[in-house]
């Protein structure tokens, strides 16, 4: 089952990736880090929606 987090981590990441492949085409450094600061935001939030995804199979 996938809740929003998981989902929105996931469209986080894969902004971030836009973003950071966008920077890198236009040699923008400042939208390149902001690319990989969503990708690694994304991933700190899917994980959150792991885990809860977790604990709520638990119980």
């Amino acid at each position: 089952m996938v809740n929003r987090d998981q989902v929105a981590g996931l469209a986080k990441q894969m902004k971030g990736s836009v973003k950071q492949a966008a920077g890198k085409a236009t040699g923008n450094r400042r939208t390149q880090v902001e690319g990989a600061a969503d990708k690694l935001a994304g991933k700190v939030q899917k994980a959150y929606g792991d885990v809860k995804d977790r604990i709520k199979r638990a119980f």
